[in-house]
């Protein structure tokens, strides 16, 4: 391979023109040749630059509506003939094929089609061939060609040729190679997902996954990962679309876990709430009138556990609420908005991160989740599953109270955010006790019961408020000791999917025990 190719020949075909006039200027006056086909090659011109037409190079016209303009000899085999190749220089002496030092493409804009919702014709329109097959073909050839894919890659071309007297030197050359090709993988995959979407295949034969880098983080979850965060081009409002007002970087617990808050609190559309995570789990949730209110009611649901936690709301963050927030060390704060006013309440917290998103993920929303195991990986739909009052089926003798209900609704949706095993006690749409990730359902039980004596030592309370509470199971009870658990904490309602082999068993318990039980139907293993 050759280190050093100087560049006097540029083919540039590009969708988003975003700095396209100042990096063509700035080739031509470093002597490069510009080719061009439509769209582009007209901006060219109109900004007084001389360009020669792909049509002029390969002898043919551009035709059926431009689908058929670069597949060609005279272009591809500029892009893929090894210079040092016998063989490979009389074929292009022979036949006039014109070595191309530089490829300058993006694409098709396909992944903006789609998230537009665009009908199927207009989004297989939008499905580049050309872009992509020159991409890979000067990729390929990465010895002799530069191949550049993003527009913020412009300075770097030509920092390049600057610091190398008008020549790209082989690292460099093989770095842009990568990213061309890493590029066209993100968009077949792209166009694979939309389509199996779109004919309704669950699961395909293949399944791609792509993003793109938004931060390299300073590690893992320890130290000694290293680890990046990519963003999927989405518009979900969340962490990855989110403005950081202020704060050092996020890490990637951080990540993870105002993930998980600003999912939780999203469930709740109607009225303030909060959510407090630690280590994805919530420690508090609550709604109220205000978000003040709200805040400090998750607030007394494990004061231990919310110190340098996530802090997310379903609105607009207001200064009352910013310096309830602030009374504590907490890591990071993640709302659709916040007024001024909170901003300057923050900023006198320097190690405090503000994040704003515009808006709140549709909880009900599908899409794909995955996670890597041993030899491949697991895909899901997401878990935008949900129950109403009237999809509930009492099973036992006494009737939930009307009061008892909205409690049960409520835990039930913290539930679902909730590390199985997961057992959530509420009282007054607030939780009281949460029991997160245990190997028993009877221990979760316990561990949130304990939580709420604790509190209620701290706050001075005379009972612990699981007394008189709803709670919810993420998934059936297998044995009647997790309903005499709850019994014992003084629960009155409790709220499960059913289907166990002994749910006979585990309602006469709650019967004998004075309990109301309603079955959803559904459950929420969270793992």
């Amino acid at each position: 391979m050759t280190d050093r190719i100087d560049l006097r020949r540029a083919l540039i075909s590009v969708s988003d023109k975003q700095g396209l006039v100042d990096f063509a200027k700035a080739l031509a006056s470093r002597g490069v040749e510009l080719l061009s086909t439509g769209g582009t090659a007209k901006a060219l011109r109109d900004a007084g630059l001389d360009v020669r037409d792909v049509a002029d190079v390969t002898g043919f016209p551009e035709m059926m509506d431009g689908r058929v303009k670069t597949l060609h000899p005279a272009v591809h085999g500029g892009l893929l003939a090894l210079r040092d190749n016998a063989e490979h220089r009389a074929s292009m002496e022979e036949h006039g094929v014109a070595p191309i030092d530089l490829l300058v493409v993006n694409l098709y804009p396909f992944e903006e089609t789609v998230a537009k919702g665009a009908a199927y014709d207009d989004c297989i329109e939008n499905i580049d061939i050309g872009g992509p097959a020159m991409i890979r073909a000067a990729a390929k050839n990465h010895a002799y060609v530069t191949t550049v894919v993003d527009v913020q890659d412009y300075d770097a071309v030509l920092a390049e040729l600057d610091a190398n007297g008008g020549a790209t030197t082989l690292p460099f050359r093989k770095r842009m190679a990568q990213a061309a090709y890493a590029r066209t993988a993100a968009y077949d995959a792209a166009v694979s997902t939309w389509m199996a979407q779109a004919i309704g295949e669950e699961t395909p034969r293949r399944r791609a996954f792509a993003g793109t880098l938004a931060q390299s983080l300073r590690y893992g979850e320890n130290p000694h990962q290293a680890a990046a965060f990519y963003t999927d081009g989405s518009a979900r409002p969340g962490v990855a679309t989110a403005r950081q007002w202020q704060g050092k970087e996020l890490s990637y617990n951080n990540i993870n876990d105002t993930d998980a808050a600003f999912e939780l609190v999203a469930e709740f559309t109607e009225g303030p709430a909060v959510a407090i995570i630690k280590h994805a789990n919530p420690c508090g949730v609550a709604r109220a009138e205000t978000l003040e209110q709200a805040y400090r009611r998750a607030f007394d649901c494990d004061r231990t556990s919310a110190f340098g936690g996530i802090v997310a709301l379903n609105g607009r963050l207001d200064a009352p609420t910013a310096r309830a927030i602030a009374e504590i060390f907490t890591e990071v704060v993640i709302a659709p908005e916040a007024d001024d006013e909170a901003r300057e309440i923050f900023a006198a917290k320097k190690n405090l991160r503000l994040l704003t998103t515009g808006g709140l993920p549709d909880a009900r929303a599908g899409g794909l989740t995955f996670r890597q195991v041993a030899g491949g990986f697991l895909v899901q739909t997401r878990d935008n599953g949900h129950v109403t009052q009237a999809d509930l089926r009492v099973v036992t003798k006494r009737q939930p109270s009307e009061a008892e209900l909205a409690d049960l609704m409520f835990a039930w949706t913290v539930a679902k955010h909730v590390k199985s095993n997961a057992i959530v006690y509420a009282r007054d749409r607030a939780t009281v006790g949460i029991g997160a990730g245990q190997m028993s359902r009877v221990d979760s039980t316990r561990i949130g019961r304990r939580k709420s004596e604790d509190m209620a030592e701290a706050l001075g309370l005379a009972a612990p408020l699981t007394e008189g509470a709803a709670v919810a199971s993420d998934a059936f009870f297998p044995f009647a000791d997790g309903i005499e658990a709850l019994a014992a904490a003084g629960a009155r309602a409790v709220i499960q999917p059913g289907g166990s082999m002994r749910d006979e068993e585990v309602i006469a318990a709650a019967d004998r025990l004075g309990l109301a039980m309603v079955f959803t139907g559904q459950r929420h293993f969270r793992h």
